[in-house]
């Protein structure tokens, strides 16, 4: 790849939005107890911004085509903060309010960011690249869980969501330095409208390969939210965990993941393709799960953390390979739209995988109930991704 900038800055920005999206979520506890309300309700918080983030993904192609990749994601950035500084004001409806917007601003940056990537990266390290890309969004998990419970400790709640929405703005400062170059290929008199809503939608669903990734996604995406939403509290009320070495297992699985998307990506790219990268992930994807529901308090705590970085590099590191993917299965110069309409089916999963998770933990009385789900659903998104392969199936 000729130019990194790129790649470096789609990598600091998806970052910065995964963490400030986490940035609540992290301080649940301390929140929770300053408002007097249950830290159950984190997942509203949740199912909001995904919510919010389904809206805008859609509208990230249209708004990129007029704009610019690098305007878009810089408008997503001061949505996050804006969003942030409203969570910070101690009153539910402001919190929701600050919850939709923060969706609003990281729905549109994977699509701009595609987009951008598209235009500047050879076909042959599209998978590396993107996967690299999507490091960030770990990366920004990691950040959060890192620095802003620490910063909620040293100057409060309030002041530490008014310091990570100062690091969005800042990071939307920088970017403006090198959006004359990227975003040469903006079009002013691009249309906005709502029928934009619906047309990445229907470019999906009228090319079988980017609809088989898209149903993929969605599968792939309710297996990993559910691993990172529930896993702290699978090892702590079924294995007998203390919270702080469930959160360090936690920390070890987004490693995983973090590892993961890179390697899956290098090797998708230089031998076995994108299609059957994600066949793989997906069948290690069931395995993690099947091996999570058969840990009991005797498991060797190695042998744990083992399962669970497998686990984590399959469910938290397949994205890259996808997105890469769609792109170059998109018309050309549709990549942004392509994986505006993808990732509504992704954030669809997103939203719906947690709850479904924790219904069928709640029916059974146990969270490895809903770790077979999982598996079922890892089994049923390779099973698609088998068929797809088929001669003569995966046609653009």
């Amino acid at each position: 790849m000729k130019n990194w900038w790129p790649l470096l800055l789609t990598l600091v920005i998806q970052a910065m939005v995964a963490m400030a999206l986490l940035t609540l979520p992290v301080m649940a506890p301390v929140v929770a107890q300053a408002l007097q309300v249950s830290p159950a309700l984190v997942g509203l918080y949740v199912s909001v911004t995904y919510a919010g983030a389904m809206v805008a993904t859609l509208m990230g192609g249209a708004t990129v085509a007029r704009m610019g990749a690098i305007r878009v994601s810089q408008w997503g950035l001061l949505l996050c903060a804006l969003g942030l500084l409203l969570c910070a004001v101690p009153w539910l409806p402001a919190m929701f309010l600050g919850a939709v917007l923060i969706g609003l601003g990281y729905g549109p940056i994977t699509p701009a960011s595609s987009h951008l990537l598209a235009r500047t990266t050879p076909k042959h390290q599209m998978s590396l690249v993107f996967s690299i890309k999507q490091t960030g969004v770990p990366l920004g998990s990691m950040l959060a869980g890192a620095v802003v419970p620490s910063l909620a400790l040293l100057i409060h709640w309030q002041l530490s969501m008014v310091c990570v929405a100062a690091l969005c703005l800042l990071c939307a400062w920088v970017s403006q330095g090198l959006r004359a170059d990227l975003d040469s290929d903006r079009q002013a008199g691009a249309a906005i409208h709502w029928g934009s809503l619906i047309q990445p939608i229907r470019l999906v669903v009228a090319h079988r390969a980017l609809l088989t990734m898209a149903s993929c996604s969605f599968m792939f995406s309710m297996v990993q939210l559910s691993l990172t939403t529930y896993l702290v509290t699978f090892l702590h009320d079924d294995l007998s965990y203390g919270l702080v070495a469930a959160g360090l297992a936690l920390s070890v699985t987004q490693l995983g993941g973090i590892g993961g998307r890179v390697v899956w990506g290098y090797v998708a790219d230089r031998w076995l393709g994108a299609r059957p990268m994600l066949l793989l992930l997906a069948s290690m994807m069931a395995l993690g799960a099947l091996a999570s529901a058969f840990l009991t308090t005797d498991t060797p705590h190695s042998v744990v953390i083992a399962i669970l970085v497998a686990f984590g590099a399959s469910a938290i590191g397949w994205n890259g390979v996808y997105l890469a993917e769609v792109a170059r299965r998109a018309p050309a110069g549709m990549a942004s739209m392509a994986t505006g309409g993808t990732l509504a089916f992704t954030f669809l999963g997103v939203v719906l995988g947690p709850p479904m998770f924790g219904a069928v933990s709640s029916v059974f009385g146990t969270y490895r109930a809903g770790f077979v789900g999982l598996m079922v659903m890892a089994c049923v998104s390779g099973t698609v991704l088998y068929w797809s392969q088929r001669p003569g199936r995966m046609v653009p």
